[in-house]
C-alpha cells in the first residue's frame, strides 16, 4: 500500500502548483511589465529631458492615432472575410466590432480568456442581422476555459480562422522584418544583411509551398480528410483564400500594410517628440518585438516594448530617452484606438 500511495501523490502536487501558478501568472507579467518598465526608464535624467523644453507637436499624435485604427480596422476586415468565407454569419461590420473588442481585452483587461478566444467564441453566435444568439450559452462559453478536445465543430472552425489570421499577421510581420533588415541590417550586425535576405527567402518559399500543396488535387484531398479527422471540415474554402495562389500574393501586401501602419505609428510617436529615425530601423525593431511580445512575459507589452525599441533604435543614435516617451505614447495611443471594442462589450452586458 505505501508503495501504490505515492504515485497518486504525484500528479496531484503537480496540479497543485499548475494551479498555483495559473492564479499567479496575471500577477507575475505585471511585476515583469513593471520591472522592464522601470529598466527602461532607469537611465532617464528626466531632469535634463524637461530642462531641454522638447517642443512637442501633438498633430503628429493625431497621425499616429489615425495609423493605428487603420490597422485595426483592416485587421478586423481581413479577420471579418475569413470567417464570412467559411459560412458564418454577420456583417463585416460586425466583425470589425469584434475585433475591436478582442484588441481591447488583449490590452489587459481583467478576463479569464484572451482577445482573440472572445472573439473567436462570440463569433459563433452571431445571426445573419448581426445579433447575439443564445446568449444564456455565450456567457457561459465566456466563463470557462475552452476545451478545444470537446467542443463543437462550430467553435473549432472559428478558432481555425483565428488561427489562420494569426498566421497571415505573422507571415507580414516576417516579410516586413526581413525587409528591414536588407535596408538596414548591417547596422545591427555584420550578418545582419544576410540575415534579411534568409528571412524573406524562408517566407516567400513557405508561401509557394502552402500553395503548391493547395493546388495539388492529391495533397488538398490529404489536407481536407485531416480537416475532417480535427471536425473541421468546412475550414479549407478560409485556408485557401488566405493561402492559395494568387491570393496569397494579396494577402501578403495586406498584411504588411497592417503592419506599415503600425511602423508609421511609432514613426509618428517619435516625430511629435522632433525625432527623426531611420525608417529602417522601426521596420527591424516592431516585427522583432511582435515575435517577443508571442511571449506572454508582460501586460500587453508594456515594459518590454520600451526596453526592445530604446536597445534597438539606440543603434541607429535615437536617444533612448525619447525612444521611450514615443513608445509611452505608442502604448497610449494602442489603448485608444482600441477604446471602440467597449461599445460592443457593454453594448452585450
Amino acid at each position: 500500500m505505501p508503495m501504490s500511495s505515492q504515485p497518486q501523490a504525484t500528479p496531484k502536487a503537480t496540479s497543485g502548483w499548475k494551479a498555483i501558478l495559473k492564479r499567479a501568472w496575471p500577477t507575475i507579467r505585471v511585476v515583469l511589465s513593471v520591472a522592464l518598465l522601470w529598466k527602461a526608464t532607469s537611465g532617464i535624467d528626466w531632469h535634463t529631458l524637461l530642462d531641454s523644453e522638447i517642443r512637442i507637436q501633438p498633430w503628429w499624435f493625431l497621425a499616429a492615432f489615425l495609423m493605428m485604427l487603420s490597422a485595426f480596422i483592416c485587421g478586423g476586415l481581413r479577420w471579418g472575410f475569413l470567417m464570412r468565407k467559411v459560412g458564418f454569419q454577420g456583417s463585416l461590420t460586425n466583425f470589425v466590432a469584434l475585433y475591436f473588442a478582442g484588441g481591447l481585452i488583449n490590452q489587459g483587461l481583467p478576463s479569464t480568456l484572451g482577445g482573440d478566444s472572445y472573439r473567436a467564441i462570440t463569433a459563433t453566435h452571431l445571426n445573419s442581422i448581426g445579433k447575439l444568439t443564445e446568449e444564456k450559452d455565450l456567457n457561459e462559453e465566456l466563463h470557462h476555459s475552452v476545451d478545444l478536445e470537446h467542443a463543437t465543430p462550430k467553435l473549432r472552425l472559428s478558432f481555425s480562422m483565428v488561427l489562420v489570421d494569426r498566421l497571415l499577421g505573422l507571415a507580414g510581420n516576417n516579410l516586413l522584418g526581413g525587409l528591414g533588415l536588407i535596408l538596414g541590417g548591417a547596422t545591427l550586425a555584420a550578418w545582419g544583411t544576410d540575415l534579411g535576405y534568409a528571412v524573406t527567402g524562408i517566407m516567400i518559399f513557405a508561401g509557394l509551398f502552402i500553395a503548391v500543396v493547395l493546388a495539388w488535387g492529391p495533397s488538398c484531398n490529404l489536407l481536407q480528410k485531416l480537416l475532417d479527422r480535427l471536425k473541421m471540415s468546412h475550414a479549407l474554402p478560409g485556408i485557401k483564400f488566405a493561402f492559395s495562389w494568387p491570393m496569397n500574393i494579396a494577402q501578403a501586401i495586406f498584411a504588411i500594410g497592417i503592419h506599415a501602419f503600425t511602423i508609421l505609428t511609432l514613426l509618428f510617436c517619435l516625430k511629435a517628440y522632433g525625432v527623426d529615425a531611420p525608417i529602417e530601423a522601426l521596420m527591424i525593431g516592431l516585427p522583432a518585438l511582435s515575435l517577443l511580445l508571442m511571449l506572454p512575459i508582460s501586460i500587453s507589452g508594456w515594459g518590454l516594448r520600451e526596453a526592445t525599441l530604446s536597445s534597438v533604435l539606440a543603434l541607429w543614435d535615437v536617444s533612448p530617452s525619447m525612444t521611450v516617451l514615443a513608445s509611452i505614447s505608442y502604448g497610449a495611443i494602442t489603448v485608444l484606438s482600441v477604446l471602440p471594442g467597449a461599445y460592443f462589450l457593454l453594448k452585450r452586458k
